[in-house]
């Protein structure tokens, strides 16, 4: 089941409003016209940001997502009937013969059960072409993003069109390694209404997501940094093995 950010329809609206920039994003449209990938399957695509981006610039895109929410914002946008929107977890796909699946926005660190895990990449690899690729990310556990992750460092007050003021900040629930659990609170100033959203993410090591990869039936070709966030995430890139 997604977290209320994604699945509560209030929190949905104001997502991508709170989420500016995505700067993140680049580094994946850059790795699509590296590779040449002219069909993408966009994994926990979410409210469509970079699915859109993609089929934008002629690209054949499928986007999947558990949270219905987050993709009937995603079919109301602006050229939403370019892409394929399918509801569900990455099992849920048809069959599909894609040549790069993408996992963006630490997507990877919600599969915090191994078996759901396993489960995910065997779909991914399944959709994937022969030689296709995988690339997604997940924050590297030795610098404990967590520490980060409370009112103080991360507390905004926007105003934002036909909603109003809105606070939001997270705190820290719990640390037992390597889950760690946070709570993101959202105060609306219009009506009082205090929405919140809890998560739980696996902090999966280098060794242990090659290993699970492997397992898998993927070769790790490179472990790239994230050029919005140097040094604190991993960027892996995967081919599917036959």
């Amino acid at each position: 089941m997604a977290d209320a950010l994604f699945e509560v329809p209030r929190l949905v609206e104001i997502y991508d409003s709170l989420e500016v920039g995505r700067a993140d994003l680049e580094a994946y449209l850059g790795m699509v016209e590296e590779f040449g990938a002219r069909r993408v399957v966009d994994v926990g695509c979410g409210t469509g940001v970079l699915a859109l981006m993609l089929a934008g610039r002629g690209v054949e895109v499928v986007g999947v997502d558990p949270a219905l929410a987050s993709l009937e914002v995603a079919r109301g946008k602006v050229g939403a009937e370019r892409v394929r929107w399918v509801h569900g977890d990455a099992e849920a796909l048809p069959p599909l013969e894609v040549e790069l699946a993408v996992m963006t926005g630490n997507v990877a660190q919600v599969f915090v059960d191994d078996a759901e895990w396993t489960a995910t990449l065997g779909a991914v690899r399944r959709s994937l072409v022969p030689g296709g690729r995988f690339v997604f990310e997940t924050r590297d556990p030795a610098r404990e993003a967590w520490l980060g992750w409370n009112r103080e460092e991360t507390y905004q007050r926007v105003e934002l069109p036909e909603v109003g003021v809105v606070e939001t900040w997270a705190d820290l629930l719990e640390v037992r390694l390597p889950l760690v659990k946070f709570k993101w609170t959202y105060v609306f100033a219009e009506d009082g209404a205090t929405l919140t959203s809890e998560s739980t993410l696996r902090f999966r090591s280098r060794v242990e997501v090659e290993e699970s990869l492997a397992r898998a039936g993927f070769a790790v070709d490179e472990v790239r940094d994230a050029p919005d966030r140097p040094g604190l995430e991993f960027v892996f890139v995967a081919s599917r093995v036959d």
